[in-house]
């Protein structure tokens, strides 16, 4: 009973039609979710970069699109059952810290591995369909960490979880679109996939320093500048290479 009690107090919420006509009915509940979809993409790219890399790593286009798109409806569900835990996740710093050691074990492994090619082994067929569904997986759980301080923002913006999880889905949508043009980026310009890794790095610390016992929080808008000049170091180094081939 006590149970049932609690995930009525906090789900039933989504399911009043008082919520959802604040939400698509008003002006104001519009102008509310559009601020929390551009927050959302604001506060996800980190995000972006990170999906981009992994999902390079699948050996064709469609397994790549594939792959953001079922992690984008895992993403969703997520977004639900968190936003309904709303305060609780507060708790949830174990998360980053788990998230952090993750992510900065791929982008030392990625460079281990270029400097190590025999160690990467041709995959098969089934190792691909396997690998496939790795992907998918690892793209939800660093959704967990990484929706974690934007779900906690939305929520301090808004208490209407209804607006909150449709201001959170859309900014998640954008972010598929994103991270889908950054995948294809990376085909086109090969050092990018480079960049990405280095980034995910850059993103780990990040992660880590915003933990409680650290208290090192690296503004959103500056990640987002050394996001922008490392595509711009990246695009000059590809272009003097492309140069240079053409010459010789």
């Amino acid at each position: 009973m006590f149970t049932i009690s609690v995930l009525e107090k906090l789900y039933v919420p989504f399911f009043e039609a008082s919520n959802w006509h604040a939400a698509v009915m008003t002006t104001g509940g519009w102008m509310i979710i559009a601020t929390l979809a551009v927050l959302e993409c604001l506060l996800s790219v980190d995000n972006a970069v990170v999906l981009a890399a992994q999902t390079k790593s699948l050996p064709t286009e469609k397994l790549q699109h594939h792959a953001l798109l079922y992690g984008m409806w895992g993403a969703y569900l997520f977004r639900f059952i968190a936003i309904g835990l709303g305060a609780y996740l507060m708790r949830f710093w174990g998360i980053k810290a788990l998230g952090a050691v993750y992510l900065l074990w791929m982008s030392l492994h990625y460079f281990y591995e270029q400097r190590h090619p025999q160690a990467a082994a041709q995959p098969e067929a089934r190792a691909k369909h396997v690998h496939f569904w790795r992907t998918v997986l690892q793209i939800e759980a660093l959704d967990i960490v990484f929706s974690v301080d934007s779900i906690l923002a939305a929520l301090a913006v808004d208490s209407n979880p209804v607006i909150v999880l449709i201001g959170g889905c859309l900014g998640i949508l954008a972010m598929r679109f994103v991270a889908q043009v950054i995948t294809n980026f990376i085909t086109k310009v090969p050092e990018l996939e480079t960049m990405a890794y280095v980034l995910i790095g850059v993103i780990a610390f990040k992660l880590a320093g915003s933990l409680p016992m650290i208290g090192l929080e690296l503004p959103n808008w500056l990640f987002s500048l050394i996001v922008v000049a490392a595509f711009g170091v990246t695009w000059l180094v590809h272009e003097r290479r492309t140069t240079k081939r053409r010459t010789n």
